[in-house]
């Protein structure tokens, strides 16, 4: 009868142990969010980048898009249109973002910005990262339909893109979290980004440039887009195909 009673109190704690170490994992998770913007917040954001430091280029200006934040454990935290009818932004999109978002987070420190399009060249056929985007593939269940798009909160949707559109979030120096962002030309998405990272006042140490997308020769280099402009200035198109 001992025994058995003795049993059943280690029994009862394993299990209050294991509950209450669930309700602290879950409550981190909000808690990490609680410090980042919100959906109504990046959604403003969004909607100001469009004519905040000229234009933007691509196909749509950048007038419709999809963002979405991470934090710095990669959990998923808001996710918004820059439009009123979030059916007239890509739906295909809306997982671009997501992936950008924990693409930027995942491989950004404190002293290293690295947005997603410097990372286009190392991940090509031939460079010393081809095949990483096979190490973490995005989880298609956390993907919402245009109107809720802020399913999969607190939860990691992971998912590796290496073209322009994600950039990481900091605070006081110290990264946070990544923005994704995407609904025009990967160009375009970068540029998007950089200006609503502004916005929102979460740019790292070295500036809102610090990790800007590179066109020229560079280990960093990333393709033209269709009409493609940086920081205001239009600097070309991208090269027709060659079969």
């Amino acid at each position: 009868m001992t025994r058995s009673l003795a049993g059943i109190r280690v029994f009862v704690a394993v299990c209050v142990l294991g509950i209450a170490g669930g309700v602290r994992n879950a409550e981190a998770q909000s808690g990490n969010c609680s410090s980042m913007p919100t959906a109504a917040e990046l959604r403003t954001a969004l909607q100001q980048a469009v004519t905040r430091g000229g234009e933007a280029g691509g196909l749509f200006h950048g007038a419709r898009m999809w963002g979405s934040i991470v934090n710095r454990s990669g959990t998923l935290c808001v996710t918004a249109a820059s439009t009123s009818d979030p059916t007239q932004v890509w739906p295909g999109s809306q997982a671009i973002a997501k992936a950008k978002a924990y693409t930027a987070n995942a491989f950004s420190l404190d002293n290293l910005a690295l947005s997603s399009a410097m990372l286009y060249t190392f991940t090509q056929p031939g460079h010393s990262l081809w095949s990483l985007g096979q190490s973490n593939l995005f989880d298609a269940d956390l993907l919402q339909s245009p109107e809720a798009p802020n399913g999969g909160q607190g939860q990691i949707a992971g998912g590796l893109i290496f073209f322009g559109g994600g950039v990481p979030l900091y605070s006081n120096g110290r990264i946070v979290g990544g923005l994704g962002i995407s609904g025009d030309t990967s160009c375009t998405d970068h540029e998007i980004a950089k200006r609503v990272r502004d916005i929102l006042a979460m740019n790292p140490p070295g500036g809102m440039l610090a990790d800007d997308i590179v066109y020229d020769e560079s280990v960093f280099n990333h393709p033209l887009c269709v009409n493609t402009y940086k920081n205001g200035a239009f600097v070309g198109n991208e090269k027709p195909a060659k079969y």
